[in-house]
């Protein structure tokens, strides 16, 4: 059975976002060493349908699906240790910090930390997060969507939710800074509270 660091859950715009991030931290002391793994799940993700005309660095007609795909591809090429686990729903959660055990449809692993970056949709139904369930405090209530309660992210010790599930407004970059901040936040934890983000340059 794996064992994972962190394993992020859903594999759309704040899961991928949060997944690049920790993965471009392979060089850093504090976390070169740390097993990081995504269920990429995709089928339900809202980007799917959706049409980016107002993304700040994306060309007229960038399609949803498009970045779903170019997002996974982007991940295993540069970031490859981030293991990316296919075809694969994750059913439910158990135990505390830092021994979880997350069931999918097909397989179970353990991690230390969960991030939960799955949509918001009422069907929600991740048996063992179902305790944390309230409406959506940010969308018109006749969407009838949810989040999880969370503290800047912080469901429980060690359970992190990112993007709309986490209470932020349905917008392609509230999403995806969501996953980078909760990705931020869990390399500050490995880094002993330092706080610590991660920039490249090409300054030499």
């Amino acid at each position: 059975m794996d064992t994972f660091d962190v394993l992020i859950i859903g594999g759309s715009a704040s899961g991928l976002s949060c997944a690049l991030v920790l993965g471009s931290a392979v060089d850093k002391p504090f976390a070169k060493n740390k097993k990081i793994g995504i269920v990429a799940h995709q089928k339900s993700s809202a980007l799917n349908d959706a049409l980016l005309n107002n993304v700040l660095g994306f060309k007229k007609g960038t399609l949803g699906n498009q970045i779903l795909e170019n997002g996974l591809n982007q991940l295993s090429e540069l970031f490859p240790h981030v293991i990316q686990i296919e075809k694969e729903k994750v059913v439910k959660i158990e135990g505390e910090f830092p021994n979880f055990k997350v069931y999918t449809n097909k397989n179970s692993y353990n991690s230390k930390i969960v991030v939960v970056a799955v949509g918001a949709s009422n069907l929600f139904n991740i048996e063992g997060l179902m305790q944390f369930v309230i409406p959506h405090h940010s969308l018109p209530p006749k969407k009838e969507r949810i989040m999880l309660k969370n503290n800047n992210h912080l469901v429980a010790d060690g359970i992190y939710v990112a993007g709309i599930l986490a209470g932020w407004r349905s917008q392609f970059a509230i999403a995806a800074g969501s996953g980078a901040q909760v990705a931020t936040d869990i390399l500050t934890l490995w880094n002993d509270g330092y706080h610590s983000m991660v920039h490249h340059s090409i300054v030499k």
